[in-house]
């Protein structure tokens, strides 16, 4: 349950665990004609109706979708989206085929435009999930919904992308992990500037500086996004969770204990039948399929 971390200290791990899933497939359409899939929509009784959690598969089996949908609020993160969230990662926690997340908003030019003010001790990250998380940003990212963003470990926006930390203009500080990942992410004198004026920027900036990883023209962040986690998903999954791992932990170690822990992740990787399926698909010039073993 480690995972779990990573949406809510208050809510914290013992989460309900007694919801039935039931699933049924339908076609939807993609962001972009040469991206149409096959998705199975993953209905559970506890999620909220600001949040949905969408199953892809067929060739995109691994990838799945949380995404946001609170129109009235702009996304803003209350109570009850909170718990969409957190029921949503324990759905992906529990699914050992899941590969890849990708975080999205089905409102027009908005991605999350805060967190309720009485929420906002409630929020943490999501980084502490096994495996990749990605932030697929269109329109505004702001406060509670940048440190969202932020705990993720790839952010892809669009040029129309709007992200800032403005909560010092209220008179207080982030307070959902903004003040600790951002200089990690971009560097403390940058990090400095963006928190002590508030101030806001568009895509292009923020992909400059290395807020993000991607910048796309309007419209365009769902199909990049969508490209890397096809990406993602056709790698080892167990490499990828170590891989994690190692970056996410060893970052904060002197060198010397850091690569100890490379090691053991490494060594996590060497007895599986997925490191044989790659060498074998190397020597026979074909594309692995790796089951997670």
């Amino acid at each position: 349950m480690a995972a779990l971390t990573a949406l809510t200290k208050s809510l914290g791990y013992h989460c309900a665990k007694r919801s039935k899933i039931s699933t049924f497939s339908q076609n939807f359409p993609s962001h972009n004609p040469r991206f149409q899939t096959l998705r199975t929509l993953i209905l559970e009784p506890s999620l909220s109706e600001s949040v949905k959690l969408n199953r892809l598969s067929d060739y995109d089996s691994g990838i799945v979708e949380v995404n946001l949908d609170r129109p009235e609020a702009k996304n803003a993160i209350g109570k009850e989206m909170l718990s969409g969230l957190r029921h949503a990662f324990e759905a992906v926690d529990r699914d050992s085929s899941a590969r890849v997340v990708m975080i999205s908003s089905s409102v027009p030019k908005v991605f999350c435009a805060g967190a309720d003010l009485k929420e906002r001790k409630k929020m943490t990250a999501a980084e502490e999930l096994q495996i990749p998380t990605i932030a697929v940003i269109e329109g505004a990212a702001l406060g509670g919904g940048l440190e969202m963003a932020l705990s993720c470990d790839l952010r892809i926006c669009g040029e129309n992308a709007l992200l800032g930390l403005p909560e010092t203009g209220l008179a207080i500080i982030p307070g959902a992990g903004g003040t600790q990942r951002l200089p990690r992410l971009v560097g403390k004198s940058i990090a400095k500037d963006i928190i002590f004026t508030g101030r806001r920027m568009g895509g292009r900036d923020a992909m400059s500086m290395g807020l993000v990883n991607y910048c796309v023209p309007a419209g365009e962040a769902h199909p990049k996004a969508l490209e890397i986690a096809r990406e993602i998903n056709q790698k080892g999954p167990i490499a990828i969770r170590m891989a994690k791992r190692a970056i996410n932990e060893g970052i904060d170690r002197e060198m010397v204990s850091a690569l100890d822990l490379e090691e053991e992740c490494y060594e996590q990787t060497l007895n599986t039948k997925d490191r044989l399926e790659g060498l074998a698909a190397f020597a026979e010039k074909r594309k692995p399929i790796y089951t997670g073993e």
